[in-house]
């Protein structure tokens, strides 16, 4: 079982919740968790212990997220593309992808955005807003690059697999 594949167990992303989740409103809403937990707790000299429940929402807000939003009307934009080549590349331990899609860019990718996640942490812990800024540029290039690949992935897996091609509408 893939990495990829626990974490969508964890988030409920069955068939139906997937589809929900290759809402472009989903995908996109979902880059706003970070930006609301740096200034959930960066608020807590001004409120204190009460930074939690923003913190606390915006971390609820990731999780539901996925499953919150209607399942598109079409699968055509990139951010759909992006969900569904992230479905496409979890299964890469049962249906196998093609070969230039076997690179180590996908881990590179995850560590420049685990980097920034760390380095936002740190900062935000610390009230930098220069390790802020960058942390949250790491997170998000990573994130982005690695949805990109995923759009291309999903483009070249979607024309060779049934199922794959049920799910381009």
């Amino acid at each position: 079982m893939t990495l990829e594949r626990k974490i969508a167990f964890f988030f409920k992303l069955d068939d139906e919740n997937w589809m929900k989740h290759a809402n472009p409103i989903s995908v996109w809403t979902r880059y706003s968790v970070l930006p609301i937990i740096v200034i959930s707790f960066w608020s807590r000299v001004w409120i204190g212990w009460w930074c939690v429940v923003p913190g606390a929402f915006s971390i609820l807000w990731m999780f539901f997220n996925p499953i919150l939003f209607n399942k598109p009307k079409s699968t055509k934009s990139w951010a759909s593309k992006a969900v569904l080549g992230e479905r496409v590349f979890l299964n890469r331990d049962r249906i196998q992808i093609p070969e230039k899609h076997r690179t180590p860019l996908h881990g590179i990718l995850n560590t420049i955005s685990s980097v920034g996640m760390a380095l936002t942490i740190w900062a935000t812990i610390y009230y930098s807003i220069w390790g802020v800024t960058l942390g949250v540029f790491l997170a998000y290039i990573g994130k982005s690059w690695f949805l990109d690949r995923m759009v291309w992935l999903y483009e070249d897996m979607k024309n060779n697999n049934d199922v794959y091609k049920s799910w381009d509408y």
